[in-house]
């Protein structure tokens, strides 16, 4: 990885121009569940789908093109399951100097392990280079950690070697001999502030290496984020402080900014969602018409209460308040099982279409 405190000696990765821009309304999920209902997507108002990269297959490539669709891969960036198991190597590591336990439902991993940072930068490759993308939606850009519950999980990582010997090299901190526990309680204790900004750069740089990546096969692709919806004070700035994300520092690269609304997980009031568009668009001093963008992503999935299709079609439309320019919501499987959520989002979307026109 380039010394991270030249960051600011780097070009910046060109912007998409404004002509660009795409008024969206998209399903989150493969699109298989919706057709085989019978339902066709331009009806239903949608414009675009975010399909996992892993789902993505020419059959469903070349009808979601023929319905004038647009088509987004999600990219599972720093999501380790699978990968730390065969190379250990890459398993991160904790204040105690022990690895870290799996989540809930989510296997972190080192963002500075190299043989991690080739291993997903050959799979976005390979991805774009296979399939006629309009975009990738980085997914799972955090240190190891799970925000998408009430009571999330904020371990303090990553205390490998790659990153003691990375953090030392990039802040000209002398790290005094120990054990790895001995060492973390050191950079804490005596370097906290330079520790946080640090793990900041790192995710920045992720963003920043996958959208030289993108550009350089696909110009006209965006480049978009799935991002934790903390504002900067919930869980003693935990967004910042333990997951990495520096919306300062991302705005540079990312061209769609899509938290991760989910009001039921969370457990938040359905007006929530709105709440917080609002205060992003602020927060970033987001411009209508100008990158970057806005497109949350709300639920309709039951889970762990049911989802209404009148709590459906609150987060729906809370999803396009302030200068938000577009929404999504999770799952494309939630909506074809329920018909009344199908036609909750057919009548939101078909609203904003008549709005465009």
């Amino acid at each position: 990885m380039a010394p991270l405190l030249l960051f600011s000696c780097k070009p910046k990765p060109k912007p998409v121009e404004a002509a660009e821009t795409v008024q969206i309304r998209g399903v989150y999920g493969n699109p298989k569940p919706l057709w085989e209902k019978g339902y066709d997507l331009n009806e239903l108002g949608v414009n675009a789908i975010f399909v996992h990269s892993g789902s993505i297959n020419p059959e469903m490539v070349d009808r979601a093109k023929s319905e004038g669709l647009k088509i987004y891969a999600e990219f599972a960036t720093l999501n380790g399951k699978g990968y730390v198991e065969e190379n250990p190597e890459a398993w991160a590591i904790n204040e105690k100097g022990e690895k870290v336990e799996a989540a809930t439902w989510f296997m972190g991993v080192c963002p500075t392990e190299p043989g991690f940072r080739k291993y997903r930068f050959d799979q976005l490759r390979d991805l774009l280079l296979e399939f006629n993308l309009d975009g990738v939606w980085m997914d799972y850009v955090h240190w190891h950690a799970q925000f998408e519950d009430p009571e999330p999980i904020l371990p303090e990582t990553c205390f490998c070697d790659h990153c003691l010997d990375e953090f030392s090299h990039d802040s000209n901190i002398e790290i005094p001999e120990g054990t790895t526990s001995e060492k973390a309680q050191w950079i804490l204790d005596q370097h906290d502030t330079t520790w946080r900004d640090w793990r900041c750069k790192v995710i920045y740089d992720w963003t920043y290496e996958m959208k030289n990546i993108v550009k350089e096969i696909k110009p006209e692709a965006l480049l978009g984020l799935y991002h934790c919806p903390w504002d900067d004070q919930e869980f003693d700035g935990a967004r910042r402080r333990i997951l990495g994300l520096d919306y300062d520092l991302l705005r540079e690269t990312i061209d769609v900014f899509s938290p991760m609304v989910y009001h039921g997980r969370m457990e938040r009031d359905p007006n929530w969602v709105k709440e917080n568009i609002l205060w992003f668009g602020d927060r970033l001093n987001i411009k209508k018409g100008e990158y970057p963008k806005v497109w949350p992503i709300v639920q309709a999935l039951n889970g762990p209460e049911t989802i209404s299709a009148e709590e459906f079609e609150t987060v729906l439309r809370g999803g396009l308040s302030g200068t938000s320019s577009g929404v999504m919501m999770f799952t494309t499987s939630a909506v074809a099982e329920d018909k009344s959520k199908a036609q909750v989002m057919k009548k939101v979307y078909t609203e904003r279409m008549e709005k465009m026109e």
